[in-house]
């Protein structure tokens, strides 16, 4: 079990669902939105200092850098959009004057204001700032050198024996399939090889479930705040999401229940969520039993820090679909990852798989299996240089931003950080502007939640950690003393 809290007001569910919600996100192919649908994207962007035309803007182009405003989508009109968000239509005027002159928007007379991008938003930097950036945008570990170059030399001596079959396996290799089932049996949960399809990193998995199990308007339960690319990838399959809130106390049996009746399908994280690292207490696991299919996302389960690892949630619900990959517990650069599933839901994947790859490379799948089968993805070291990074991390925040709020996660890679002032997606345009780079709170959620919040991976060497939240402490003076950025949004994974 593990109940470890982590940083303060960690999420609020969005009560926005029903007909036409994906339209609130935004998909590729939408082309008109409508005044309500934008007010619903727009959240509670009325908070925050300086001008309302000013916030109105700045959210209005983080959807846009943020893709939730497709290139090309045609926006409500000034009085329409005003009425919606209940200001003045000179408020609305002039935050889309300012995004016309800064290359956003695009007008022509008598037409509405269509979605565009400036030809080059990324500032020179400033002359004082000439260290190389440091990317928090990333949660990643560093690659394990010795370790992964052993595993490699394993597989390459295995490989020969690969030679006579054609390589596209849409299932995995059987070595590999076998090492992941006993990685299973190790945690308790009894697993044979025909339960696992290999695929190409956890994110591929979901992409091919996604495919499977969900039709256009389809509901889909999340935690709310969740992982970005999850968000992408149903809203891109046009599903409705239904956000229930991982809060400073955890999830919410009753509200996640009560979501599983109304979904089509669930998407869960609870061993060391992301971004939170919150963990999710066996008592909740034991009780949950939702409604509807349910995947699980256990990426960060060997990466338990002061808990022992959890127990995997498909003990006490047998249909859950897990995924998970090595990504986080060895290496990024390894894109091997996995579903357990029951072997008929795993037909309809392998069937539907081709659409979009042929198969897993060999050679890396060797290499896994290796690393798998020597219980590599738990190294004491590596899991003893995370605690230190963490509490290096948390003691950087203190000494300079003491208003920011983390409680401290019982395992994963990154604290949620939680600033006194919605201050977030200001903060992540111009901290590159310092040598930074973070990942704005609302990039976890939807309905523009989280702008107090920034999600900080201890994933880098504690010099780089220390120095990162010294520059991000610059940004946060900068911006409180009036100025501004319009660096896009960094990659996250």
């Amino acid at each position: 079990m593990c109940a470890e809290e982590a940083g303060g007001a960690i999420g609020r569910v969005s009560e926005q669902s029903g007909p036409g919600f994906h339209s609130q996100i935004g998909y590729s192919g939408l082309v008109k939105i409508s005044s309500h649908a934008l007010a619903r994207m727009l959240g509670t962007w009325q908070e925050g200092p300086g001008p309302t035309h000013q916030r109105l803007s700045d959210r209005l182009r983080l959807l846009i850098l943020d893709g939730r405003l497709s290139l090309g989508a045609v926006l409500p009109s000034e009085r329409d959009l005003a009425g919606a968000l209940h200001t003045s239509r000179t408020t609305v005027g002039t935050a889309f004057r300012t995004l016309v002159e800064h290359g956003y928007l695009a007008t022509q007379a008598r037409t509405r204001a269509t979605v565009r991008l400036p030809d080059d938003t990324t500032p020179e930097r400033p002359l004082d700032t000439d260290a190389e950036t440091i990317d928090l945008s990333f949660a990643a570990p560093a690659a394990p050198v010795e370790i992964l170059h052993a595993a490699f030399a394993t597989a390459l001596e295995q490989l020969p024996r690969h030679f006579e079959r054609h390589g596209y396996d849409r299932y995995g290799t059987a070595e590999l399939r076998e090492a992941v089932a006993h990685w299973y049996q190790r945690r308790g949960l009894p697993t044979r090889p025909d339960h696992i399809l290999i695929t190409n990193g956890a994110q591929h998995a979901l992409a091919l479930l996604t495919r499977v199990l969900l039709s256009p308007r389809d509901r889909v339960l999340i935690d709310h705040p969740t992982y970005p690319h999850a968000i992408t990838t149903f809203t891109q399959a046009r599903a409705r999401l239904l956000p229930v809130a991982v809060t400073s106390s955890g999830w919410d049996t009753e509200q996640l229940q009560t979501a599983g009746r109304a979904a089509n399908l669930a998407y869960l994280i609870p061993d060391f969520h992301n971004p939170t690292g919150m963990c999710m207490p066996t008592g909740v696991r034991q009780q949950l039993g939702l409604a509807c299919p349910t995947v699980v996302d256990e990426t960060m389960t060997d990466l338990a820090l002061d808990v022992p690892s959890p127990e995997p949630l498909a003990l006490h619900m047998p249909t859950a679909i897990s995924i998970g990959s090595v990504s986080k517990s060895v290496w990024g650069g390894l894109r091997i990852g996995w579903i357990r599933a029951l072997p008929a839901l795993l037909e309809r994947v392998e069937q539907a798989r081709p659409t979009t790859d042929l198969g897993t490379p060999v050679v890396e799948q060797l290499a896994t299996a290796v690393l798998l089968n020597e219980q590599q993805t738990q190294r004491p070291d590596t899991l003893q240089q995370l605690r230190s990074q963490r509490d290096t991390l948390r003691h950087a925040l203190t000494e300079h931003l003491p208003d920011v709020h983390a409680l401290q996660p019982a395992g994963g890679v990154t604290l949620w950080a939680t600033f006194s002032r919605p201050v977030s997606s200001r903060l992540a345009a111009m901290a590159p502007d310092h040598g930074v780079t973070i990942a704005a709170g609302p990039r976890f959620g939807i309905g523009g939640a989280f702008e107090r919040n920034i999600r900080l991976p201890y994933t880098l060497p504690a010099s780089r950690l220390i120095q990162a939240i010294r520059r991000l402490a610059q940004a946060e003076r900068a911006l409180a003393q009036g100025a501004t950025g319009t660096h896009t949004p960094a990659p996250i994974a």
